[in-house]
C-alpha cells in the first residue's frame, strides 16, 4: 500500500493505488444491493445492474493493490535493510490491523445484527459477542470476521513470507530471465495466478493468489523492459481487455456467469492495461497525489465501518434506489474524510490507522 519515499518515485503507482482505494466507496455501496447470494452487513435486496457494475471491476480492483505492493517492495528493499523493512511492515500493517480489529470491525457487525436480527443490545455486548462467536468469517451474523482488513492481514503475511524467497532468489538474479520472457508469456501469467487461487482460499479471499500477484509485481511488473514489451503491444492487449470485460458484463447480467478462470484472465489483463495507462497518464505529482498519499490508507481502514452505519439508516428511508445509493456513497466518503482529519490530530489513534 506504500511506495518508499525516494528521489525516484513512481507517481503512477501512488495514483493508481489511491484511485483504487477510492473505488471502494461505490463498490461497497453497491454491495448493499448485490445479487451474489451474499447478504453483506446491510442488504436491501437484489439489483442486477448494480451487481454487474461490481463485476466489471471485481476481477482487478483488489488484485492490483497486491501487484502495486509487490512493485513498491522492490523499490523499498533497494533502499532499506530487511530489518528496516520488517519494522515498517509491523508499524504500517500489523499494528493498524490489530487496532482496526479491536476498534472498527466490530462496529460494522453491530449494524449487521441490528439490521438482520433486530439486535438492541449495547456496543460493548456486541464487542464481546464479536470475539466469542466464530461462524463463516463473513461477520454478517455478528460473528468474528477480519472484515475489509483481510487485505492488510494478507499483505502483512505475504510481505514477511516473500522476504525468504527474495533472499534465496533476489531480483538481480531473475532480472535477465524476466527480460527474456516474450510479451505473450507475460500475458499468460494469469494461469499461475488462477492456479494459486485455490491455495489458502477463505471464502473467495485467496492467500495463494495474493502471494502470486505480489511476487509477479516484484519480479515482473517492476521490470522496465518487461513493461516496455507490454506497452508496445498494448493495442491487442487492450482490445482483448475491452472485449473480455464486455463479455464478462453481458454473461453476468444475463446468465450470472462468474467463472474463476475467466475472472483471473480478465483481472490480469486489466492490471496490464492499468499499469500502461498509469505510466502514460498518471505518472505525475499533483495535489491529489500529495493529499491521498497520506489519506488513502487511513481512509481504507475507516471507510467500511462508516459506510455500513450510513447504509443501515439510509435503506430505511424510502425506496428510491438511485437516491439511496448516492446518499450512502457520497455520505460515507464525506464522513470518512472528516473522520480521517479528526483522527490525524489524536496521537494514539493515529497509529491505529497507519498515520506516522
Amino acid at each position: 500500500m506504500e511506495v518508499v519515499k525516494d528521489t525516484f518515485r513512481r507517481y503512477d503507482i501512488d495514483n493508481l493505488r489511491n484511485l483504487t482505494i477510492l473505488l471502494l466507496f461505490p463498490v461497497h455501496t453497491f454491495m448493499v444491493w448485490n445479487d451474489f447470494g451474499s447478504r453483506f452487513y446491510v442488504w436491501a435486496g437484489e439489483n442486477r445492474l448494480l451487481s454487474t457494475l461490481i463485476v466489471l471491476v471485481n476481477p482487478w480492483f483488489m488484485p492490483v493493490l497486491f501487484v502495486l505492493a509487490g512493485i513498491s517492495a522492490r523499490y523499498a528493499l533497494e533502499k532499506r535493510t530487511t530489518r528496516e523493512f520488517v519494522r515498517e511492515r509491523i508499524r504500517k500493517l500489523f499494528i493498524p490491523f490489530v487496532g482496526g480489529m479491536i476498534s472498527f470491525v466490530p462496529f460494522q457487525t453491530l449494524y449487521a445484527r441490528k439490521y438482520f436480527d433486530q439486535y438492541e443490545g449495547s456496543l460493548l455486548d456486541n464487542w464481546k459477542y464479536f470475539f466469542t462467536h466464530l461462524t463463516d468469517f463473513s461477520g454478517y451474523d455478528g460473528g468474528f470476521t477480519p472484515g475489509h482488513l483481510w487485505f492488510i492481514l494478507f499483505l502483512f503475511l505475504i510481505s514477511l513470507a516473500a522476504l525468504a524467497l527474495f533472499h534465496f532468489c533476489p531480483y538481480g538474479r531473475m532480472k535477465a530471465r524476466v527480460e527474456n520472457i516474450p510479451v505473450f508469456g507475460i500475458f499468460l501469467l494469469f494461469i499461475p495466478v488462477w492456479l494459486m487461487y485455490h491455495l489458502g482460499n477463505f471464502g473467495g479471499f485467496s492467500l495463494g493468489k495474493s502471494l502470486a500477484l505480489y511476487l509477479l509485481g516484484y519480479y515482473v511488473l517492476s521490470n522496465e523492459e518487461a513493461m516496455a514489451k507490454v506497452e508496445k503491444n498494448i493495442k491487442w492487449i487492450g482490445g482483448l481487455w475491452l472485449a473480455g470485460t464486455a463479455a464478462l458484463a453481458l454473461l453476468y447480467y444475463h446468465f450470472s456467469y462468474y467463472g474463476d478462470l475467466w475472472i483471473n484472465y480478465i483481472g490480469w489483463n486489466s492490471i496490464l492495461v492499468l499499469l500502461v495507462f498509469g505510466k502514460k497518464y498518471l505518472n505525475r505529482k499533483t495535489k491529489f497525489t500529495v493529499y491521498f498519499n497520506q489519506a488513502s490508507y487511513p481512509i481504507y481502514i475507516l471507510h467500511q465501518s462508516i459506510l455500513v452505519a450510513i447504509a443501515y439508516y439510509v435503506v430505511k428511508m424510502g425506496d428510491n434506489l438511485p437516491v439511496q445509493a448516492a446518499a450512502v456513497c457520497i455520505g460515507s466518503f464525506v464522513l470518512t474524510v472528516a473522520a480521517y482529519h479528526l483522527i490525524r490530530v489524536i496521537p494514539f489513534v493515529r497509529k491505529i490507522v497507519g498515520i506516522k
